[in-house]
Order: structure tokens, then C-alpha cells, then sequence
């Protein structure tokens, strides 16, 4: 008789991923085909007065699970039953007052670390870039690499994604750090990037759109990033070596930052906006040396002062530093702002094609209130659009996303450290570290490639059967003593999708569940226990655990 030859766990992995990866790449998930009528959030007295929601096709499960993964990182195990007893509304509210949210864990966690609250010169202190050290004759001692410092941030990151209360504020750092994107790689900037996101973005990340963009132009970070501190007018006399006027931050000011690539300006204007800025550099002891740690500075002696005219508007001669902040001033209050702000926070929140009523809606929203976030968030949340079953589960996990969430549905234990930061990095987003000012795409087609596909199966193998370093699950906790496979499938389904699978991806698990690499079965146990790693891997492998 001819033995059967068994499936590796490895085959396992590609035969499903092949499956769920076209299933996801071509179909996109299947809500429950008719659902039921919303039902009232369970009794108890409100946290804070709110707004009823608009009227969805969704059930209250859903619209759980929806502002679970839209608004944060998807839900811990217990955090469904939590805000079903809250209210859908009066969770969004809460998380719209992150400050009025206490934090314990997350900071706990957070205070192992140095690198996020360290200045950038006490960082260039602890960590000195590689060639300074050799001129220097000195050694480098591992713990003053600088990848260590990019580490911890990376690190940081995925904690707050993980651990934090304050889901959309998390969520809000992370969309204005791709949307103000500045690349780690590039030198001394690791040294101010900590700093960036402590001082720049997150302050402003429910705040109002022109104090984000103007501490963002100010940071040594941007202006690092896009050379904008090496530009002077050109007949500036300083005694020392410039580059001349460089165009690299007004330009993606314009095109990226506001305005957007059809706003309506011209060459013209890039090049007047960056006279405007000539001046804004970084405060340094030695010419040329940004690697002080110095702040931002005005240098008089560097700027441009003749006439300019910016978007239509005359910026007469004699001008200084104002005129950066009155550029500033026009372009985030300029109505192309309002529409690629409006599209760019409702594709984040809503789909990818969001719809273009909406993007007006919360365009006019942001020219009413001076651009003010927390407005815009709300005006998207409060939409029929947001709580439409187009909208439910429409969007695609980036990398970090489904790390995050794949972490929190297990209940896991981590460190987020060099094991979770590889898994990104084989996924495709290495945190901090996307090259260019637009920073990582957020369509499904960016991150929906066969290659990435198995590395989060890969990954989710790996943290279920509790295979990655400094970080550990307790599946029992979730499936109990359940010996059945498809027992501990539908266990799974409801603690991770929500009770929510469909049909197609029901049969390829199905499928999956006899297999000996799942059973655990040889010829001389056929009935072992099944492997439950394998099966939760396959669950948050799914179409439906890579969207939100």
C-alpha cells in the first residue's frame, strides 16, 4: 500500500495563502449577506453626551467592529462586549478626547525605553553616526548603533498601536506621519526624528491642520529631510559654503503637504514659496554641521528679501521669517487643501474610493472650522458613508495594521521588538522608513502581493504557535478545551472575524482542517488533537482578518 505523503506546514502555508490571497486580491470579503436590523446599544449611562449615530444597514456587532478597526487597531479579546455596553457613539467620543483617557499600560511598556522622550542631542551623544566615530579613532560599542535608535521608535510605535487606550489618536499619528513623511535612513535625521513625532505631530494630530503644518515646517526634521535648511537666496554672501535656493520643500509643500498635484499652482509659485522659506534652517555651531541637535532658527542673512508672488497674492520686498508663516498661512487655508485633506482622511477611514459627496462634505467642514481635525474625523465618522456596508470591511490592512491587530485579537504579550520590526519589514513597511515624501501608499493594491500575502501568514504562524521571540499567546484562553477542529475554527471566527466568514473562505479553512499538518495525525495516531496554532494562523490569515 502506498503511503500518503504528509503535508509540511510549509505547503500548508503556500496552498492557503494562494487560495485567500486571490479571494482577497480579486473579490474582496463578503459581509453577511442580509443583516439584521440595527439593535439598541445595552443600557448604562453614557460617558459623555452624544449625537445618535446616522441610521445603517449594519448591526450593532458590526458597527462595533467597524469603529474597532477603522478607528483603531481592531478589537482586544473583551473589547466588543465593552463598548457594545458603552455605545458605539460615546466610544467615538471618548476617543475623540484622547486626553481625557488615562493610559497606564502603554506608558508602563513605554518607560523600558529611552530613545522616544531623549533629545536629539543627548541622541547624538548616545549614538554617533559611524564615520564621526572612526575620524575620531574611537570604537562603537553595539548599544550606540544607531539601528538601535530606529529600533526603540519602530518599537514605540507598535506598542502604542497595540497597548493604547487611545485608539484614534494612534491611528491620527500614523496617517499624519505618512502624510508629513520623512525618511530615517537619511543621516543625521534619526536623531530628530523622535523628537518630530513627539513635538510636531502628535500635539497636532486632533488639532487644528495649520499649527500641524506649521510646527512640521519648522522641525529640523522636515527641514533636514528636504534639504529646505541648506537653502539661501541666491545672492546671499555668508561666509560660507551653500547650496543656493533649493525648491525640494515648497515644491512637495504644494503638491504633497496641501494643495495637491491639480491645486492650481504653478512653477512659478514653487519657486516663490521657496524664496519665502530661504532663512529657515537649523540652529548649529558650525556651518554646514546640522548634527548639533540645534532647533529651528531664522537666519536673517540667508533669506530672500524681494518681492514674491505666492497663489495671486504680493509678497512686497523687505520681507523676513513672516513671510514663510504667511505662505504657510495661504496654502493651508486655500480650498485644495480642504479637498485633499477631505480625500485623504475619508480614504483612510472609508475606502479607497471614497465617495466624492463625502469628500465635499468634509471639504466644506474644513474651510468652516479653520481646518480644524477633530471636526473633519467627526463629520466622517457621523456619515452615512462611514457606517454603509460598501464601507464595512472595505479596506485593506497595511502591514502595520494587521500586525497590530493580529497582536491585540490574540491578547498577546510583546515587546514589538527586532522579530515583530523583521515581520514588517518582510511585509514591506519597515516603520520610519519609507524613502519618499509620499510616504506609504494606502490602496489595497499596494499591499495585496503574493509575496506579502505569506509573510502575514508566515507571521501569524509564527506568533500563534508562539514562535516569536519576546512575544507569547494563550490560545487556550480563547478556544478552551474544545478537541474538534472545526469546533476551534468557529471559536476562532468569532473571537477574531467577529462570528463573520464567508462562505468561500469557510470551505478553503474546512478544507485546511483535514489535512495531517492541522490533525497532527500520522499512521499510528489518527485521532491526535488538532493543532490550534495552525488553525488560528489560518483564521488570521483570512480575507476577512486582512481588512477592516
Amino acid at each position: 500500500m502506498t503511503r500518503p505523503v504528509p503535508t509540511r506546514p510549509a505547503d500548508l502555508i503556500v496552498a492557503v495563502v494562494l487560495a485567500l490571497g486571490l479571494a482577497l486580491a480579486l473579490a474582496g470579503c463578503s459581509a453577511p449577506a442580509a443583516p439584521a436590523r440595527p439593535v439598541a446599544a445595552p443600557g448604562g449611562p453614557a460617558l459623555v453626551t452624544v449625537p445618535a449615530l446616522p441610521p445603517s444597514p449594519l448591526t450593532e456587532r458590526q458597527r462595533v467592529l467597524h469603529v474597532l478597526g477603522r478607528l483603531g487597531y481592531g478589537p482586544r479579546p473583551g473589547d466588543v462586549e465593552a463598548v457594545e455596553r458603552m455605545g458605539v457613539a460615546a466610544w467615538i467620543e471618548t476617543q475623540l478626547a484622547p486626553e481625557r483617557l488615562a493610559d497606564p499600560a502603554v506608558e508602563a511598556r513605554l518607560a523600558r525605553l529611552s530613545v522616544p522622550t531623549m533629545s536629539p542631542r543627548a541622541l547624538m551623544d548616545a549614538y554617533p553616526l559611524p564615520n564621526l566615530t572612526r575620524r575620531q579613532g574611537m570604537e562603537m560599542r553595539p548599544e550606540q548603533s544607531p539601528q538601535r535608535l530606529i529600533g526603540e521608535l519602530q518599537q514605540a510605535r507598535v506598542l502604542r498601536a497595540v497597548y493604547s487606550e487611545r485608539q484614534l489618536l494612534e491611528v491620527m499619528v500614523e496617517f499624519w506621519l505618512n502624510h508629513f513623511n520623512v525618511f530615517a535612513g537619511k543621516g543625521a535625521l534619526r536623531y530628530y526624528l523622535p523628537a518630530y513625532e513627539r513635538e510636531a505631530i502628535r500635539p497636532h494630530a486632533l488639532g487644528r491642520f495649520r499649527d500641524l503644518l506649521g510646527a512640521v515646517a519648522r522641525h529640523p526634521a522636515m527641514l533636514f529631510y528636504l534639504d529646505a535648511w541648506l537653502s539661501v537666496a541666491p545672492d546671499a554672501r555668508l561666509g560660507e559654503r551653500r547650496s543656493g535656493l533649493n525648491e525640494n520643500y515648497a515644491s512637495e509643500l504644494l503638491e504633497l503637504h496641501t494643495l495637491g498635484v491639480d491645486g492650481g499652482y504653478t512653477q512659478a509659485d514653487v519657486g516663490a514659496v521657496a524664496r519665502a522659506f530661504t532663512g529657515w534652517t537649523i540652529d548649529h555651531p558650525r556651518p554646514g554641521h546640522p548634527r548639533s541637535g540645534g532647533g529651528f532658527v531664522f537666519d536673517p542673512r540667508a533669506h530672500d528679501r524681494g518681492p514674491k508672488t505666492i497663489l495671486g497674492q504680493a509678497f512686497p520686498a523687505g520681507g523676513g521669517r513672516e513671510e514663510g508663516e504667511r505662505a504657510l498661512d495661504l496654502v493651508a487655508r486655500h480650498p485644495a487643501t480642504a479637498r485633499l485633506i477631505a480625500t485623504k482622511l475619508a480614504r483612510r477611514l472609508v475606502a479607497d474610493d471614497p465617495p466624492p459627496a463625502l469628500v465635499e462634505r468634509v471639504a466644506a467642514v474644513f474651510r468652516e472650522t479653520d481646518g480644524d481635525i477633530r471636526a473633519l474625523v467627526r463629520a466622517i465618522v457621523w456619515s452615512p458613508e462611514f457606517f454603509s456596508e460598501a464601507a464595512y470591511r472595505a479596506k485593506v490592512k497595511t502591514p502595520l495594521e494587521f500586525t497590530a491587530s493580529a497582536l491585540r485579537a490574540l491578547g498577546a504579550d510583546t515587546d514589538a521588538g527586532r522579530p515583530v520590526q523583521r515581520t514588517l519589514l518582510g511585509m514591506g513597511q519597515p516603520l520610519y522608513a519609507a524613502q519618499a515624501p509620499t510616504g506609504y501608499a494606502d490602496r489595497a493594491e499596494a499591499w495585496t502581493s503574493p509575496g506579502g500575502l505569506l509573510a502575514r501568514l508566515n507571521f501569524a504562524h509564527a506568533l500563534a504557535a508562539n514562535r516569536l521571540p519576546a512575544t507569547s499567546v494563550d490560545l487556550e484562553a480563547i478556544v478552551g478545551g474544545d478537541a474538534d477542529p472545526e469546533g476551534i475554527a468557529d471559536r476562532l471566527i468569532v473571537a477574531l472575524l467577529g462570528g463573520e466568514v464567508s462562505p468561500e473562505t469557510r470551505a478553503v479553512l474546512r478544507d485546511a482542517l483535514r489535512e495531517p499538518a492541522v490533525l497532527r495525525a500520522t499512521l499510528d495516531d489518527p485521532v491526535a488533537a488538532p493543532d490550534v496554532s495552525k488553525i488560528a494562523a489560518l483564521v488570521l490569515g483570512s480575507p476577512e482578518f486582512q481588512r477592516r
